[in-house]
């Protein structure tokens, strides 16, 4: 039996059907790698952040999920692509159960599908590289530009002012901010205790 198409599995209708020691004979995800570019770049060479977030709750399938990656790539090289979890489509019949014909994910409204991060001049590029990447999905998706700083949890604001405070150390394509906690030996002369301004936000 071919492959059926993927409007034949769109919608959300039972539980999640997980690859176990019930549900054998599960092929591969078709996604090959998660993520692709500049992996080694810290987290102030790239500042502009951009996501293709799902606006319809619905399963993605693999295929699709790697087809747009590799449009989203082929436009934009320096780019890191994030997925959600992945689950087990099924077909045809065998005994009670069917027969596992690939994987999918289950997506909620809102959530991220794709990220990429890159410079601030490169950013009308990286915008393109998710418009293309939208025509490989079914339903709906939005592209929304991030307020953080890279992949951070830090507003753009917040972290070039904690930058030049010394507060921010780079942890990869993450950062990590020092609060007012910790050993006293390891402060400096003088900035052993933080303003109440700062402990606030912290």
């Amino acid at each position: 039996m071919g492959r059926r198409p993927a409007r034949c599995y769109r919608q959300i209708k039972n539980k999640p059907y997980p690859k176990s020691r019930y549900c054998r004979g599960v092929p591969d995800p078709k996604i090959r790698i998660y993520d692709v570019g500049m992996k080694k770049k810290g987290v102030d060479e790239f500042p502009f952040c951009v996501h293709l977030v799902s606006w319809e709750k619905e399963n993605v399938s693999s295929e699709a999920l790697e087809a747009a990656r590799i449009a989203c790539n082929k436009y934009m090289t320096k780019a890191a692509g994030r997925m959600p979890s992945i689950f087990v489509l099924q077909t045809g019949m065998r005994g009670a159960f069917g027969k596992p014909q690939g994987t999918c994910a289950r997506v909620a409204i809102g959530q991220v599908l794709l990220s990429v991060r890159c410079k601030d001049s490169n950013s009308p590029h990286a915008q393109e590289a998710l418009r293309r990447a939208k025509f490989k999905f079914p339903g709906r998706q939005k592209i929304i530009v991030s307020r953080k700083w890279g992949f951070t949890k830090y507003n753009r604001t917040d972290y070039t002012k904690w930058k030049q405070e010394n507060r921010i150390v780079s942890d990869g394509v993450n950062a990590k901010l020092l609060g007012c906690h910790g050993p006293l030996a390891k402060r400096q002369p003088g900035r052993a205790f933080l303003s109440e301004s700062l402990t606030s936000k912290a």
